[in-house]
């Protein structure tokens, strides 16, 4: 079933794939590929056109009213003479939330994952999703990407460098594949603040480098560094333009305070069924301090370890993640919104920031074929902020406003346990079309009384070509 679902989700780049088991076209012109609505296969082009729709409805104990998504939309896709490709996604979306996303909402204005919004009736959000991007192969080594989309950077659930939280950005990537080694660069244009106002927003800018060796076949360890900055006028950095420079460097050598980051990361592959994995990032430390134990607020480091397994207990098709992370206080912050890690007022990395510390849990179960199982427990102690007092937490106040120089931890501030359980059954009625039902369970106990609370949500969804709309902070 796997087998058959990638090939017919890849037809365009595999090896044509065996006609003979597939339906016969509806009205001569529809569905010539069981993954697509309409589609074109011709000798060096193909494209793809499928709608995208979302439906979704579900009640939420900690607010009255149904919370539901609506997303209607469209996605293309196609390749020219194998060596040009394009992507398209266009969705427009009417959503009301559970409580705990409208929370999070009105803390940072913005709506999680997207970009510009206009409220919807009452209580509701109206935005317009768009990414797209073309991709080029130079060469059998070389491939570059531009395009306004998310990138995901990282072999865990979460991401410490570079996550899909935030909404879609203008970038351009380059991707280096020769002998053993993988190079990756990434130059982004960012927006550095959302306004409810007719203007040209600000701009910031991220760039960001990858190098990974395989050590062995089943051993892979790399290198990375980013940063973020802007300057006057919205200008771009030339120099952050060297692909094999190092950005601390550059940034020292400029006299600028912009925001680097460096790190490392790894992944081994065990047994044929496992894989540990890790990522390091540090965003600025003095080893002193760090032997010294004093809990400088400048020592901000951050670690995630964890480790995948498929066929667990040698059950087909039950497959296991488990994973930590850990970010101290005020990591991610900087001197202002042109440094600090977050685009459109929305973490880079974390969706929670920093200060804290997290165990994530999945396990994933398909015991038929179009039948798939997924359990998730997401919990996190973390410090949350009071009162404007910045205890390290949210990435968009400036570690200017620190609230002590020495004897950070985390979870300082008002603590916080805060524990999500997530149970989804999704049943594949054809080609990327599912009926899902979802089961959210969250427990969240606090210092401050007015923060602790349980709650549950329940929802009832229809997807065709995207997927699900995750709120796991």
């Amino acid at each position: 079933f796997d087998a058959t679902y990638l090939l017919r989700d890849n037809w365009n780049y595999a090896t044509r794939v065996n006609q003979t088991n597939f339906q016969k076209p509806f009205l001569k012109y529809f569905f010539r590929q069981p993954a697509d609505v309409y589609s074109v296969d011709i000798p060096d082009f193909t494209l793809r056109v499928n709608p995208v729709l979302h439906l979704e409805a579900g009640r939420d104990t900690d607010i009255a009213g149904v919370r539901y998504v609506n997303t209607r939309g469209v996605q293309l896709e196609g390749q020219l003479d194998d060596k040009l490709g394009f992507y398209t996604f266009l969705a427009e979306n009417q959503a009301v939330f559970p409580q705990y996303v409208n929370e999070r909402i009105r803390r940072d204005t913005i709506v999680p994952h997207e970009g510009y919004y206009k409220p919807f009736k009452t209580t509701g959000y109206d935005f317009f999703t768009a990414r797209g991007y073309v991709n080029y192969a130079a060469s059998k080594h070389l491939s570059l990407q531009l395009g306004h989309d998310r990138n995901f950077i990282g072999n865990g659930y979460r991401s410490l460098v570079l996550s899909d939280y935030a909404p879609a950005y203008f970038f351009l990537k380059f991707n280096v594949n020769v002998w053993k080694l993988q190079y990756t660069n990434l130059f982004t244009e960012m927006n550095a603040d959302f306004r409810f106002r007719d203007e040209l927003l600000p701009k910031k800018y991220f760039a960001y480098h990858h190098l990974s060796l395989n050590v062995t076949p089943n051993f892979n360890i790399g290198v990375f560094e980013s940063v973020v900055y802007a300057r006057d006028k919205g200008y771009f950095e030339l120099q952050y333009l060297n692909p094999i420079i190092f950005y601390r460097s550059v940034e020292q050598a400029l006299g600028s305070s912009d925001n680097a980051l460096l790190g490392l990361d790894f992944k081994a592959n065990l047994f044929r069924t496992a894989q540990v994995y890790g990522q390091l990032m540090l965003d600025e430390f003095l080893l002193s301090n760090v032997r010294a134990g004093t809990g400088w607020w400048a020592n901000k480091q951050a670690f995630q370890l964890g480790a995948k397994y498929i066929n667990v207990a040698g059950i087909s098709n039950l497959d296991a993640q488990a994973e930590f992370n850990f970010i101290r206080p005020y990591t991610y912050q900087h001197e202002n919104k042109f440094t600090n890690y977050q685009h459109y007022q929305q973490p880079l990395a974390h969706p929670m920031g920093a200060n804290l510390y997290e165990w994530i849990g999945i396990l994933r179960y398909q015991p038929l074929g179009p039948l798939n199982l997924t359990g998730k427990v997401i919990y996190t102690h973390f410090g949350g902020d009071n009162n404007q007092l910045n205890y390290g937490s949210n990435v968009l106040y400036p570690y200017t406003s620190r609230v002590q120089e020495f004897g950070n931890q985390v979870g300082q501030g008002i603590t916080t346990n805060q524990l999500h359980l997530d149970v989804t059954a999704s049943w594949q009625l054809r080609h990327n079309m599912f009926v899902e039902l979802k089961q959210i369970l969250r427990k969240v106990d606090s210092e401050l009384a007015a923060r602790t609370n349980n709650t549950a949500f329940t929802s009832l969804a229809f997807r065709w070509n995207i997927p699900q709309r995750l709120h796991e902070f």
